[in-house]
């Protein structure tokens, strides 16, 4: 070859390597963007169990069967979708990620799986398989245990033996492994982090075959060395692995033959042969498990990774462990762009069986104890397949599995059974019926609510649709110089004012202590009542009752309307007959209940006139709106309660004159109660039980179950379709678990969160299994139509404050 073709050849070959060069480093970052893409391309699972079962509460269950059924979910990982061979290059195998994190910024434990995206679906319904109750949550954002100026330490974990050795697992242990490694976790500070992350794909390596081939070596009489060595010669992922990361290898020239030794004995192992069935029994996964820490300086740092560290050394066996590799300082980064981009680096790869991988990770148990888990609050059901897809109000959104639905009332018949309501203050019992109000008043239905806050009725009137305006009826006693009449005294039947009468007394044994109403008080009441009310087209008004107890004339003018013998026979003979000092006791012992009433000059107009400024019958019958704003704060409890009381007495005599309309014609009216223990009496019962054939349908809410007698309760429970239960206390907890079980436990009432509520609903005459859903978010209406809405109302049905006044005192002699 001469000089010149020698020196081209030179420049070839330069050429070729400065090519060769160009391409590993092209191909380098491809496979490098390939595995990124392959890391963006997951979705992150927050998974979290309930804290309690219902089965807690009875049988015992066993603990290592409850760990083990998460086996099950590991067998879903053995077989991940494979990629192409060029992408598998490129980007690596499809991957999962196992992780328990404590989060920089607050001591809270989370589990979290992420998972290739083409298992987002399926992720859910193979935890929720095995774990019934489980919250499968997707997270956004990844979260993070780093702080900008914090110091990372890390390790990852090997197997220090071959991996056909088993480590010690749950089944040999006599508690939770995963107890141990919780609890180091929830021994560090806000301002630090900590992570374990267990990083899995399949594994190539049959497993069981080349244990069975390895026994046999043992069995032949090879030691383990021997054997391993034998099997391991023919096992291709052991080799493409040495491939993938360019690790050579330097191979011996063939040794001259040994002079063959005399043959020995036979000696089996057969621990050895033992262990290794049963690590190689079950399928295996490839594994890498890393040990992440943060915090302000770099020896706090190193201790929490020590403590994790120690909780991995439970998993000893008498074949295998672990030895934890900490990462260099100048390897740091690195590590943390795997553990952050989740990659899978063959270098720290272990084979573990699914055993062993359940008994490093599984989810939180109710059984383990260590603080700061974070658990499912509530339990996820199944929504009832009965729910329509469409109905009267929208009253919440379910969600079960990444499916959301909207729940409705499917019919009026279903509502005519009544939605009763419980919830703890702030919960978002208001929100509910600010919604469902709305709705019916948008879609044209007879609507009454009555509020003992006053915002209920603030956000009713801000959604008020402009072609109903006109239908609107407000009852606001706190606007004094626009009092509005309220007379429980009027009737238009005999049925009429004996229930009025009955109810006035029921109302009064409610207002006060039972040993301050007793039978005197109700006899004397009731005729005077009685007496008040026998001139039908004017009748008397509670204001006039200490009056005709101490103004004969007056009572002597009542009586000349008076028909019924024993009411003439009661001021005839037995008032009159009483004189002197039992006659003034009597009268302080009645008027006294009275008077504090009609005393308080905003009620005494309110009460005072002769007729009421609306007629319930009416805006029933004509499915206009009543809204009644008895904001205690405003109108005192006392006060508020009164009225209120009065005004459901008054819509139950409204409801039961429908009975002369045709059923068929009567419109439905939907009875809105807030804090409904302050303005029901035990008559609730009847309204329950029979209100539903007259079309008037009850939504009543209040906050805990002390506030009810044991009547009303009973009558409640007993009678109503529909049960909402938004967090609750213990106590009503221990009461309503009944009618939630065996979907939902006490645990389950009071861990909701806000806006969250449970339910059990009348859809087509048939009660529904209980499920959770969340509220809707109200509409916020337009805050300038309430005031010309207000006046338009007052226009129409009340009186101005001193023509009231001037009735009341030329009717009384004030």
């Amino acid at each position: 070859m001469t000089t010149s073709n020698m020196f081209e050849f030179i420049i070839f070959g330069i050429i070729i390597s400065i090519l060769g060069i160009i391409g590993l480093v092209l191909i380098g970052k491809k496979k490098k963007i390939g595995h990124l893409t392959k890391s963006l391309d997951m979705v992150l699972f927050s998974i979290r169990l309930p804290k309690h079962d219902k089965k807690e509460d009875g049988e015992k269950q066993d603990i290592k069967s409850v760990i083990g059924a998460m086996e099950q979910i590991y067998s879903n990982f053995l077989y991940l979708q494979k990629p192409k061979l060029i992408e598998k290059f490129q980007s690596g195998s499809s991957r999962i990620a196992l992780e328990i994190a404590s989060e920089l910024g607050g001591k809270d434990i989370s589990f979290y799986i992420a998972v290739p995206t083409y298992m987002e679906v399926s992720l859910e319904k193979y935890i929720q398989g095995v774990y019934p109750g489980a919250n499968v949550e997707k997270i956004p954002q990844d979260y993070t245990i780093f702080e900008p100026n914090g110091n990372i330490s890390g390790c990852y974990l090997k197997q220090k033996k071959s991996f056909y050795f088993p480590l010690n697992t749950y089944k040999n242990m006599d508690s939770d492994p995963l107890s141990v490694i919780t609890n180091s976790l929830s021994k560090i500070y806000d301002e630090e982090g900590a992570a374990i992350q267990i990083i899995l794909k399949p594994s190539k390596l049959d497993i069981e075959e080349k244990g069975v081939n390895l026994i046999s070596e043992l069995n032949q009489g090879k030691n383990i060395k021997s054997a391993l060595a034998s099997v391991e010669t023919s096992n291709p992922t052991k080799i493409m692995d040495s491939f993938s990361h360019g690790i050579s290898e330097t191979i011996s020239p063939p040794k001259k033959q040994d002079i063959p030794e005399k043959p020995k004995e036979k000696i089996i192992d057969q621990l050895s042969i033992d262990a290794i069935k049963t690590k190689t029994e079950k399928p295996v996964l490839e594994a890498n498990i890393r040990l992440i820490t943060c915090a302000p300086n770099t020896e706090r740092a190193d201790e929490i990774l020590q403590s994790l560290e120690s909780g991995f050394s439970q998993f000893f066996s008498n074949f295998n462990a672990f030895e934890m590799i900490r990462i260099k300082a100048r390897h740091l980064k690195r590590f943390i762009y795997e553990f952050s981009f989740r990659n899978f680096n063959n270098l720290q790869k272990n084979i573990l069986n699914i055993e062993e991988l359940t008994s490093i990770y599984h989810f939180a148990l109710p059984h383990i104890e260590s603080p700061h888990i974070q658990w499912a609050k509530t339990k996820e059901t199944a929504l009832p397949s009965e729910l329509p897809e469409k109905g009267l109000n929208l009253i919440g959104k379910a969600e079960f599995r990444n499916e959301e639905k909207n729940v409705f009332f499917a019919s009026e018949d279903d509502r005519r059974r009544h939605f009763y309501i419980i919830g703890q203050t702030g919960t978002g019992k208001s929100s509910l019926l600010r919604e469902m109000i709305r709705q019916d008043i948008e879609q044209g239905r007879g609507v009454a609510v009555i509020d003992p806050h006053g915002d209920l009725i603030n956000d009713t009137l801000v959604n008020i649709p402009k072609n109903r305006i006109e239908d609107i009826v407000l009852f606001e006693p706190s606007d004094m110089e626009h009092p509005c009449g309220l007379n429980m005294l009027e009737w238009d039947s005999p049925e009429q004012k004996d229930f009025a009468v009955s109810e006035m007394i029921a109302i009064f044994s409610k207002l006060f202590p039972p040993e301050i109403v007793g039978p005197m008080f109700e006899h004397y009441m009731r005729n005077a009542m009685l007496a008040l009310m026998a001139d039908k087209k004017n009748p008397g008004t509670l204001v006039e009752i200490p009056r005709i107890f101490t103004d004969k004339e007056f009572m002597e003018d009542c009586l000349e309307k008076v028909t019924d013998p024993l009411v003439r026979q009661f001021w005839v003979k037995e008032w009159s007959q009483t004189t002197g000092e039992s006659r003034s006791d009597m009268l302080g012992y009645v008027v006294s209940k009275v008077g504090r009433f009609i005393e308080n000059e905003m009620m005494r107009n309110i009460i005072g006139q002769t007729h009421s400024g609306f007629n319930l019958e009416k805006i029933m019958n004509e499915g206009k709106i009543f809204l009644a704003n008895l904001s205690k704060g405003q109108t005192g409890e006392l006060n508020s309660s009164l009225l209120g009381l009065i005004l459901v007495s008054k819509m139950q005599l409204a409801a039961m004159r429908r009975g002369v309309i045709p059923e068929a014609q009567r419109k439905d009216f939907y009875l809105y109660i807030d804090e409904f223990q302050n303005f029901t009496t035990d008559t609730i019962a009847t309204i329950l039980s029979e209100a539903r054939k007259y079309r008037l349908n009850l939504i009543l809410a209040h906050q805990f179950m002390p506030q009810l007698t044991d009547e009303i309760r009973d009558a409640v429970i007993g009678n109503v379709g529909t049960i909402g239960s938004f967090r609750i206390g213990a106590v009503d907890a221990e009461f309503l678990e009944k009618q939630f079980e065996p979907e939902f436990s006490k645990h389950d009432l009071v861990n909701l969160d806000n806006f969250e509520y449970i339910a059990k609903m009348m859809v087509k005459n048939k009660v529904s299994s209980p499920f959770k859903m969340k509220t809707i978010q109200p509409e916020e209406g337009n805050s300038a139509i309430v005031e010309p809405i207000k006046k338009i109302s007052k226009l129409k049905y009340s009186k101005s404050r001193a023509v009231v006044e001037k009735e009341i005192a030329q009717r009384t002699k004030f």
